[in-house]
């Protein structure tokens, strides 16, 4: 399928590293050209495919360097053919035809795409190009299209259901949101819990900016590093699941790691041109479920400067507005009203050339989005250089170099949490029978927020805090890298490389005058500044024949990485002069506050394989670590891995076995691996925060940590066993995996009692456990003979973990991961990560009472609820499967991926604000509000307990449970996270080319494809549950203040020159 992803012209390969295949060629009868000697031959011919004539095919004579290529419409010369010659027909992607030369004067030759054998040579740890066969753990790689399908303006979100074993955690925070990817489930309390991310070598930091990222709890959301790469550009991505495949990269595995290799030039001479455009129309797919009958008020009474909407019912009756007008009583569907269509324009071209050997590749892509959201925008330009040469003639010496810039700027990327610049939440919040068109023209005369409100509370005019309540970030960004590679022989060579990742951000909040909060305004501004650069070598010696049938490869490297993060945070806070944004203008002394931190690490690493007559495989890794993180003592760690693999189905011809004609592939592989998680910097010895005090005195004050030099870094051990087998000739193939890993030497920040002077102190501690399955099944599940004819193909990625908590420290069985209002999610020992505790209602707990279980009411029918919190949930989900089905049919392709989440809990603070303020559709039954007995519920009564039988009103029931906190009873607000989705649903057709002859377009593609296509099912009450409040957290089972789901659909044109 490369072929597919790239124009004609784009694509050539020299038969040298094309693949052996069938033969489909027809020849004519005819008085062949000969020489003088009547020896040697010109054989003409075409060569096509199933959507026609293959520019830039190779045409050689086998075991010579007598060859041509293909022109533009297929066709071919050859000179100089003798009878009984071997000519090899070869195109990348496609099974090489070999025909033997008879006298024929011309060939038709058919390609026929051969995807088996391109997935045999997989990229793995440091960018070694292994034999997949031989890998003794496992890995998932996909394809530049498989990525592209989707057109997720986020790469990460590409991933959602393509790989078993990995979760894609989004954020809902709209244009420029980020995303989390987990692997394996989390394997660290404090960590990231995130994967490493190797782009063509060089390790990429994949930031997610989130809730505590930007001025404490604005909620605004920078995006994800990941989002940063261009699509457009990737030839692949390799996920190193477990700790045997990313052992290589020793502290900074423990989490799994992600390789992408980007797309380079011409293998050989000619220009090739891509040119790509899309345009995306996004719209509100799910939003909160709302009531329509009710309007503004309490206890069913009509108060126009009421926030909620208990009022009377709506039924278009005269009341008098928030502006002394009779109006009819109505209610209003505010969020289709205040959210908008958005638009994405996304415009790119690529170049593909070979100028006398040195191949390039360059492109430039641009996209500019507005979301939803009123005055929401983000634009990105994106620019690659990179040129691959031999410095001389016998192809020994060989530089790769590469540069790739980002320029993002964003301007009001929406605000979630509890935070007046939540518009989503006003818009939830607002009664309803508001009408929130009214508040469009913001301001009045004087500058002054229009809004309906007299009481001047902290919910602001959610139009007046999209223009006058403004964020905005500017990121610009390098990725570069080198390599000098030099192969004096064809087993051995040795590579030097040096890579850098380099960014800085600044940013801005301007609040104008005029609003609830600030009246004066406030102004904000930061910037960060991150490089890291990394220096290796690696030297490889290769021998197939090394003894008998016993081959192999060792390799030896070493790294130097060098890392440094600055930030500045200036608030002005309350503005002297109204809307002029300097620190300079604030009532008081600007508020100032910097970091620096560094970090270095060095490395030496290796590995050892040894293969017996190509069926059996042995996989011994090695590295050692040295972090400046650690203190002396503690730091040098070393990482091993072993792995074992097991070609069946080569193995048992070789013993003089067989395997039935169906049975085409069957391997069998174990392994075990020690990988970790380094210890973030400054987290070795107390520290001191230097400030000023109230009369401009230097002041040193401690920190709340108590530190401990001794800590050490976490510590992953992992198993993992597994098969890959394929069936029919690999028309059906079952990947299977079981792996175990244990974290222990978590690092921990344990409360100490306040008199000591430190909240909490650092120590090792703890141990927790994954263990789960991940099956993959793909399959040819019709194949046609016409190459125009009808093909379906289907994947399935079937994943399982268990996150259990073994072990915490002595005396300590419950450990807050994050504490969120009413709700903590926390780790407990015996139980699994992320679980969600919180108040309960008050039950009866006699288990020999018949009413055991009930719910208690006090005497006016309301429930009780308990003063102690427990468990009420988790957020993890039991298991998850994506499957995709793809058709093709003459030019045309369908594919769409069904996602399922099962199990798993979430607490939506919004659907508990909707409840309380009575906006809910939950609060009204059959469009009425009668009272109602609170159901199975008991009183206490003469020591024992009675059926209740008080009735309450629903406002009254609603407001008890949203009294607990300010956010709601955990129990009724916590719902089942499990959801099944039609992700996306693609729909193509590419031209073929005798359509295109008369065109100066080689290739020409159309596609239209929707992304959030249907809910198939979920549970919560119209609230995604995949909208979760933040991604730089590992407390994911938390939803505030959410924006609406989109969906999206883009229009695509790809064309090749």
């Amino acid at each position: 399928m490369l072929k597919r992803i790239k124009p004609v012209s784009m694509v050539l390969l020299v038969s040298t590293l094309c693949f052996s295949g069938n033969i489909y060629a027809a020849s004519s009868a005819g008085n062949p050209d000969t020489d003088i000697l009547g020896q040697n031959t010109k054989v003409t011919g075409v060569v096509e495919d199933a959507l026609g004539p293959v520019a830039g095919a190779s045409v050689v004579i086998k075991g010579t360097t007598n060859g041509t290529m293909t022109d533009m419409d297929g066709n071919f010369t050859l000179d100089g053919v003798k009878k009984g010659d071997i000519i090899q027909i070869s195109f990348i992607g496609y099974a090489t035809q070999e025909i033997p030369y008879t006298g024929q004067a011309s060939l038709s030759v058919h390609l026929e795409e051969d995807t088996q054998k391109l997935d045999e040579v997989v990229v793995t740890a440091l960018g070694m190009k292994r034999d997949k066969k031989a890998l003794g753990y496992a890995m998932q790689e996909l394809k530049g299209d498989e990525l592209l399908s989707s057109r997720e303006p986020n790469l990460a979100n590409s991933l959602s259901g393509k790989v078993s074993g990995l979760q894609i955690v989004r954020s809902s925070n709209g244009v420029g949101g980020s995303s989390k990817i987990v692997l394996r489930g989390n394997s660290s309390l404090t960590g990231s819990n995130q994967p490493l991310i190797v782009v063509d070598g060089t390790p990429m930091d994949n930031f997610t900016g989130g809730v505590d990222d930007v001025w404490g709890n604005s909620g605004a959301d920078m995006g994800n590093g990941l989002s940063d790469i261009n699509p457009e550009d990737i030839e692949s991505m390799t996920v190193l699941k477990g700790a045997s495949a990313a052992a290589l990269y020793g502290s900074r595995a423990g989490n799994g790691v992600i390789l992408i290799t980007t797309k380079s030039g011409r293998k050989n001479e000619g220009l090739g041109i891509t040119v790509n455009a899309g345009i995306t129309a996004e719209s509100i797919f799910l939003k909160p479920d709302m009531q329509n009958s009710f309007g503004q008020g309490s206890v069913g009474v009509y108060d126009n400067q009421s926030r909620l909407s208990w009022g009377p019912k709506a039924e278009g009756q005269m009341v008098t507005d928030w502006l002394g007008r009779q109006v009819p009583l109505r209610t209003y569907d505010n969020i289709d009203a205040f959210f908008h269509t958005g638009t994405s324009f996304n415009e790119g071209v690529s170049f593909q050339q070979n100028i006398n050997g040195t191949s390039v590749f360059a492109s430039i892509n641009r996209s500019d989005d507005a979301g939803i959201t009123p005055e929401a925008k983000l634009n990105k330009t994106n620019i690659t250089l990179r040129a691959t040469t031999f410095l001389d003639k016998e192809e020994k010496w060989k530089v790769d170099a590469k540069v790739n810039y980002i320029n993002m700027n964003a301007h009001n990327r929406p605000i979630q949490g509890v935070n007046p610049s939540n518009a989503f939440n006003t818009i939830y919040g607002l009664p309803r029978s508001l009408n929130v068109k009214e508040f469009k023209n913001s301001v009045d005369e004087e500058g002054n927020m229009i809004w309906w409100d007299a009481s001047k509370n902290p919910q602001e005019n959610p139009y007046w805090v999209t223009k006058y309540r403004q964020n905005n970030d500017t990121r610009n960004r390098l990725l570069g890298n080198v390599s000098l590679k030099y192969a004096p022989t064809d087993w051995f060579d040795i590579e030097l490389r040096g890579g850098t990742d380099y960014y800085t951000t600044t940013k801005n909040e301007k609040v104008y005058a005029g609003g609830n909060t600030s009246p004066r305004g406030l102004y904000n501004e930061g910037s960060e500044t991150f490089y890291e650069n990394n220096y290796s070598f690696l030297a490889t010696a290769r021998k197939d024949n090394l003894l008998d049938r016993l081959g192999g490869f060792v390799t030896f490297g070493g790294n130097l990485m060098m890392q440094q993060r600055s930030k500045m945070n200036a608030s002005a806070g309350e503005l002297l002069v109204p809307n002029l944004f300097s620190l300079n203008n604030g009532i008081n002394k600007p508020t100032v506050t910097s970091e620096l931190i560094r970090r270095k690490m060095n490395s030496l690493y290796g590995s050892l394989q040894l293969n017996w007559d190509g069926y059996l495989f042995l996989d011994v890794t090695a590295r050692n670590d040295w972090s400046s993180t650690m203190s002396k003592a503690n730091r040098s760690y070393f990482y091993p891995s072993v792995s074992l693999s097991g070609v069946i189905s080569d193995m048992l011809p070789k013993i003089g076995g067989s395997m039935p004609e169906w049975f085409t592939f069957a391997k069998v592989r174990a392994s075990y691996a020690e990988v970790g998680n380094d210890l973030d910097p400054y987290q070795l010895y107390n520290n001191y925060t230097v400030g000023k005090d109230e009369n401009g005195n230097t002041t040193a004050a401690p920190g709340q940590i108590l530190f401990d030099s001794s800590v050490r870094s976490e510590l992953i051990k992992s198993w993992e066993a597994g098969f890959d087998v394929r069936f029919i000739q690999n028309r059906l193939g079952l990947d299977f995996a079981w792996y175990k890993t244990n974290a222990t030497r978590q690092l921990l920040n344990l409360p100490l009692d306040p008199f000591a002077g430190y909240s909490s102190r650092k120590v090792n501690a703890g141990n927790i456990q994954n263990e789960g399955l991940e099956i993959s099944l793909n399959g040819a599940i019709f194949q046609s003979h016409d190459p125009q004819g009808f093909n379906w193909n289907a994947t399935a990625q079937f994943s399982l973990n268990r996150n259990k908590i073994i072990d915490l420290y002595p005396g300590v069985t419950l450990y807050d991961i994050k504490t969120l209002d009413a709700i903590q999610i926390v780790a407990a020992q015996g139980s699994y990560y992320g679980d969600i505790y919180g108040q309960t209602f008050l039950r009866v707990t006699d288990k020999d009472s018949p009413d055991y279980g009930k719910v208690i009411v006090g005497e006016d029918g309301l429930p009780l609820i308990s003063t102690e919190k427990s468990k009420v949930g988790n957020q993890s989900p039991d298991w998850m499967l994506g499957l995709t089905n793809s058709f093709s049919y003459k030019g045309f392709n369908l594919s769409f991926l069904v996602d399922f989440r099962i199990g798993g809990d979430i607490y939506s603070a919004t659907a508990s604000n909707l409840f309380v303020r009575g906006n809910a559709a939950g609060t009204v039954v059959n469009g009425e509000r009668q009272d109602f007995v609170v159901p199975n519920t008991v009183v206490q009564k003469d020591g024992g307990y009675v059926e209740n039988n008080v009735p309450v009103t629903h406002q009254n029931y609603w407001e008890r449970i949203g009294s607990t906190g300010n956010y709601g009873l955990p129990e009724v607000f916590t719902y089942d996270a499990t959801n099944i989705r039609l992700r996306n649903i693609t729909l193509g057709y590419t031209f073929n080319r005798a359509m295109l002859k008369k065109t100066p377009f080689q290739r020409l593609n159309l596609s239209a494809t929707c992304n959030n296509v249907w809910m198939i099912h979920y549970n919560l009450p119209g609230i995604d549950p995949e909208s979760v409040s933040a991604t730089n957290t590992n407390a994911t089972g938390f939803e505030n203040g959410a924006a609406p789901t989109s969906r999206s659909f883009t229009f695509n044109v790809t064309v090749g020159f």
